[in-house]
């Protein structure tokens, strides 16, 4: 990199967009990438020219999950670095530690324990012993995940999903015609422990306490909200306009805390009401239990105010949510906000 643009060492320079050259017939079909919540580690000058600097950067590569693969673009040179607004960060001769090959599952092995098998499991099943590629084919596994509740009703869990190759299956010790499947895994992110906790919460139907997502952390929070998510009733008719909802403020020291007190706060405990903000605003345009334009009394709202304030969420590697922009989101829509 150019002498002249090395920043000083623990300078944190937030997201930056990786590309090539415009004129760089090498990167056709490369999007590149966006390297995230990046800090300048250290800088020295480039021992195959003095007047460029090798620049030593901490930060991470902003992936789907982490066991993706981050694919090299062939003979790409220079690299190209950009800002968020799009300014010019300078240019270099190459980068390491930013390309990989998808990594190993953090979960190399599913067992589906006590498992019922319907007919495309069967036809895995009854592959399971076979190493040819039509074999392989037919012991590929890949399956929507969805807990059973005490009224034996199915709810599909929001980006539940197990996939890989069927490995074995042997008789199960829990019920004639059961048995225990095992599946090596392809690489996917694992949904977190605490996740199961919360699916037991909601065994014998929507919790009928507010405020039991308060205990969670940020992840669980989130986790919370999708199982909300998934068990929100479809045929309840909104609310009427100019309703008005009471917002329980106490424990919204996140984002992730907002959302869970404003789904109890339109449809009650375990209630959903968006779960990111491209959700809310979904959410407002009604269909989710409520019509806007509605009143939306706030109440402790000093605690928002207090933990959502501007900065880098390094949780989401975004700029933070704050108060003022879900004000902003709800006033925008039609809710009148009452801060208490």
């Amino acid at each position: 990199m150019d002498a002249g643009a090395a920043e000083p060492e623990g300078a944190w320079l937030g997201d930056l967009e990786l590309s090539a050259a415009p004129d760089s017939p090498a990167a056709w079909g490369w999007i590149g990438e966006r390297l995230v919540d990046l800090t300048v580690m250290g800088h020295r000058p480039s021992p195959t020219s003095p007047e460029h600097v090798d620049i030593d950067l901490e930060g991470l590569v902003d992936v789907h999950d982490r066991t993706e693969e981050i694919s090299r673009p062939n003979d790409v040179t220079p690299f190209v670095l950009t800002g968020s607004d799009d300014a010019p960060c300078g240019t270099c001769a190459d980068i390491t530690g930013v390309f990989r090959e998808s990594a190993e599952p953090p979960i190399p092995h599913v067992t589906l324990v006590g498992c019922r098998p319907e007919p495309p499991l069967l036809t895995a099943i009854a592959a399971v012993h076979q190493t040819t590629k039509a074999g392989l084919r037919r012991r590929r596994v890949s399956a929507d995940v969805a807990a059973v509740a005490a009224d034996g009703s199915a709810v599909r869990l929001v980006e539940g999903v197990v996939s890989g190759t069927l490995v074995s299956s042997v008789p199960s010790a829990l019920g004639a015609g059961l048995v225990e499947v095992t599946i090596a895994s392809e690489p996917r992110e694992p949904r977190p422990a605490g996740t199961r906790g919360i699916l037991d919460l909601w065994f014998n139907g929507r919790p009928a306490e507010r405020n039991l997502w308060a205990r969670y952390d940020r992840a669980l929070r989130l986790e919370w909200a999708g199982v909300a998510l998934a068990h929100r009733r479809r045929d309840s008719p909104d609310r009427p306009a100019g309703t008005v909802f009471h917002l329980d403020g106490r424990f919204v020291t996140d984002v992730e805390g907002f959302y869970c007190a404003i789904g109890e706060a339109v449809n009650g405990p375990g209630g959903y009401f968006g779960w990111n903000l491209d959700a809310l605003h979904d959410c407002l345009t009604g269909g989710f239990g409520a019509t806007a334009p509605f009143r939306l009394v706030w109440r402790d709202s000093a605690v928002a105010r207090r933990y959502l304030v501007a900065g880098h969420d390094r949780r989401r590697h975004a700029p933070a949510v704050t108060y003022e922009t879900l004000v902003e989101i709800l006033t925008s829509h039609g809710v009148a906000i009452e801060p208490r």
